[in-house]
């Protein structure tokens, strides 16, 4: 059998979780995760975790946030005006909207403060500055 390298197809099934032990995905209850090394479509931690392994090899292995969604950068975060927020939106802690771009593109935020003069935006990836973990099992080599 060969070993997995750059520029493999593969299949792998795996389950992520956050230091607390939280799953935040897993592809068990589904098709296994289909995708080629290299072309980056996935966090660079996870595709250096498969290189070098077989079809049946299993793993488990810790990302660092670095190598997954990165730091979270407070430059992310911004404060806008309670009047700037449409009006049948009644914003909470924890709720997730989109930013409409220039460009027609949407930035999705979650609402992390709320107060009488202003509601703060988090664009950060929900898993920035988080090192995370990952059973990894190698399904198919696909080519």
């Amino acid at each position: 059998m060969a070993t997995i390298k750059e520029g493999d197809t593969v299949k792998v099934h795996y389950t992520g979780t956050i230091a607390d032990g939280t799953v935040f995905d897993t592809s068990k209850e589904r098709e296994p995760l289909e995708f080629t090394l290299g072309e980056g479509k996935l966090i660079p931690g996870f595709e250096k975790a498969v290189i070098g392994m077989e079809v049946g090899d299993t793993s488990k292995v810790t990302i660092p946030s670095g190598e997954a969604y990165g730091e979270k950068r407070e430059d992310m975060v911004i404060d806008v005006e309670r009047g700037q927020i449409p009006p049948d939106i009644k914003p909470e802690v924890g709720q997730q909207l989109q930013i409409q771009q220039k460009d027609g593109g949407a930035i999705p935020v979650v609402i992390t403060d709320v107060s009488d003069a202003s509601v703060q935006l988090d664009a950060n990836h929900p898993l920035a500055g988080q090192d995370l973990t990952f059973e990894i099992e190698v399904v198919e080599v696909v080519g």
